[in-house]
């Protein structure tokens, strides 16, 4: 099996069409300190500690982001991020066989619900990247409570890792795994490397890829490996944008 690991998105669909928030990867349970701490400070309408906790400057925009958590609606948590990567995923375009692919195959790195398979509902929220929820900073708290969980559940997977790398906070695999850096023009890419973050995690799903070996040989559009580097336990497969 191959499980690729994915970084969310600051933006986000605000449409629901799912019940209330549930099962998650690993349960919910694990997850209540910091939730509650979250819908404690969303629902107290504090727009100092709002302003910090969402990163929004405009008070107009909070009335989205504050409503119970455990009573909102949700939906899965792949069509719920809306930036670069998922726009280039193109999710809604995708066969059925695909999306159940991504949405048992992709974990993705929620700044509030930590690791999450990209087919477990979520609600509409909102939290500033490397902001933390009441004391708690939700990198830590993450790796904390579910690095080990994250081992064992990898174990039998080969890992593909198309995270940011800010989300090597939250987990850093204990064994092999392969991650990608993309060149354009001798130059490493930033706003790109979303787009084809999220393009090859679409010709992933297309193609079925179930190991490492079978994405060796997958023919990704419009790049070229240039070279594979080799440091301790990461390969990182590095492509020219051609």
């Amino acid at each position: 099996m191959l499980t690729i690991l994915f970084s969310p998105s600051e933006t986000k669909h605000s449409e629901s069409n799912s019940s209330k928030l549930d099962t998650l990867l690993f349960g919910i349970k694990g997850r209540f300190k910091i939730l509650d701490e979250y819908n404690k400070l969303i629902m107290s309408k504090d727009t100092k500690a709002l302003h910090k906790l969402f990163g929004l400057k405009d008070n107009r925009e909070f009335d989205r982001y504050t409503n119970d958590i455990y009573n909102a609606l949700t939906c899965k948590a792949i069509y719920r991020y809306s930036g670069v990567a998922y726009k280039y995923l193109d999710i809604k375009t995708l066969d059925e066989t695909a999306v159940n692919y991504i949405e048992r195959n992709c974990i993705i790195f929620s700044n509030l619900y930590g690791p999450i398979l990209a087919g477990d509902n979520i609600t509409d929220y909102k939290l500033k990247q490397g902001e933390s929820v009441a004391d708690i900073k939700p990198d830590v708290f993450y790796k904390d409570n579910f690095g080990s969980k994250l081992d064992t559940y990898l174990e039998n997977s080969d890992i593909l890792d198309l995270r940011a790398g800010y989300y090597d906070k939250f987990y850093k695999p204990k064994k092999e795994f392969t991650t990608l850096k993309f060149i354009k023009d001798g130059k490493v890419v930033s706003h790109w490397a979303k787009a084809y973050r999220g393009i090859v995690l679409r010709e992933l799903a297309k193609n079925s890829i179930n190991s490492l070996e079978e994405f060796k040989k997958l023919e990704l559009p419009n790049l070229h490996v240039k070279e594979i580097k080799k440091t301790k336990l990461k390969r990182e497969i590095v492509f020219d944008i051609i």
